[in-house]
């Protein structure tokens, strides 16, 4: 079924955080199916680099709360715009909570007054499911649970965001869609202080450093390539039936954070092995995975990619772009532990492809 690809030909895309790891992908993909696409990202993030230089795909550098930027791109008459700008993610905000709360809140809601405003078709919020759902949550984490026993300022705005999404459609009738992201991983994602536990890994391993295993390594999580979740991002944008809803783009799949660790050491060819790291008292959620019975059914979103062959196109990607990657990554307060002077050569920054996954 390509109902869902064929939607966005001829049409104009906004996306905010375009130049994130999703975000790029996903206006690669628009691009090569025939979309014009409007980029916002103010590069907190993102890297400029890693933009898609291709026709019809547009940067704007600027902030969602910043109303002159928004005024530029909501000139641009997109029709469905996908939401991805945030202040990413839970150690960040437990560091800097008004900046996440200036982001995520205010950023959000502003979002959905110009496309209120400029008459926009279709939003597609993306949410977070490893967030919101709360660690008492039973499992597989279904869209109907939610808590309010959050415990990072991320986890919290996330849900506000949800909770202007429903506003929106309540009230003003706005056609708005709610995905929630499971631990994302693959071609595109940068590593830093901030980031996501794979691209991490996959830096230090290549750097021959032990990777260091935060907590308990028998913790659970439900890791996502990034080509499934661009595929289900594009189903959002696109079902009529997924109006209103909230959705998990996830694998539907449980990995053993230690087995992760032995995997991507193999595949990179190390032999530091792990080290434990100290507990962050945020994270208690010891297993996560993510029902997809009403992704399924609502939006025909189906993950496919195997994910050891997910992890290989992750680690193929670093070894084009290394000497950029290298530059980029920040572990401005990360111990000695973390940090390693080996060089590895790479050519110039590669388009982070192919990404969907078939």
């Amino acid at each position: 079924m390509t109902a869902h690809l064929d939607h966005y030909r001829g049409r104009k895309v906004l996306v905010t955080g375009g130049a994130g790891a999703i975000g790029t992908n996903l206006c690669r993909e628009l691009s090569t199916l025939g979309a014009t696409v409007v980029i916002l990202d103010d590069l907190s993030s993102g890297y400029e680099w890693n933009v898609p230089k291709t026709p019809g795909v547009m940067f704007v550098k600027g902030c969602v709360t910043d109303e002159v930027c928004l005024k530029r791109v909501f000139g641009e008459d997109p029709e469905i715009v996908f939401h991805l700008a945030a202040f990413f993610a839970n150690q960040n905000s437990v560091d800097y909570p008004e900046r996440d709360l200036q982001s995520n809140g205010l950023g959000t809601l502003r979002i959905l007054e110009y496309a209120r405003m400029n008459r926009v078709r279709r939003v597609v919020y993306a949410s977070s499911g490893c967030s919101i759902y709360g660690h008492q949550a039973p499992l597989p984490l279904r869209e109907e649970f939610m808590s309010m026993h959050l415990s990072t300022p991320y986890q919290i705005t996330k849900m506000l965001g949800e909770l202007y999404c429903n506003f929106f459609a309540d009230h003003y009738g706005m056609e708005v869609v709610k995905t929630r992201f499971f631990n994302s991983f693959g071609p595109g994602e940068v590593p830093g202080q901030y980031r996501n536990v794979i691209p991490n890994f996959v830096y230090w391993s290549m750097k021959r450093m032990p990777l260091p295993i935060a907590g308990n390594p028998d913790a659970t999580r439900d890791f996502t390539f990034v080509g499934d979740l661009v595929d289900g991002i594009l189903r959002a944008g696109f079902e009529p039936k997924a109006v209103g809803g909230e959705f998990n783009l996830a694998s539907g799949r449980e990995v053993r954070i230690g087995d992760l660790a032995e995997k991507i050491n193999r595949l990179t060819g190390s032999t530091a092995g792990t080290v434990m790291a100290g507990h962050r008292k945020w994270d208690n959620k010891s297993r996560i995975l993510a029902s997809l019975e009403r992704s399924r059914q609502g939006l025909g979103y189906e993950p496919t990619m195997d994910f050891e062959r997910g992890l290989q196109l992750t680690i193929d990607w670093f070894r084009q772009n290394w000497d950029v990657i290298d530059r980029s990554a920040s572990f401005l307060g990360a111990s000695s532990a973390i940090r390693g002077q080996v060089t590895i050569t790479g050519a110039e920054p590669q388009p982070a492809s192919p990404v969907r996954a078939t």
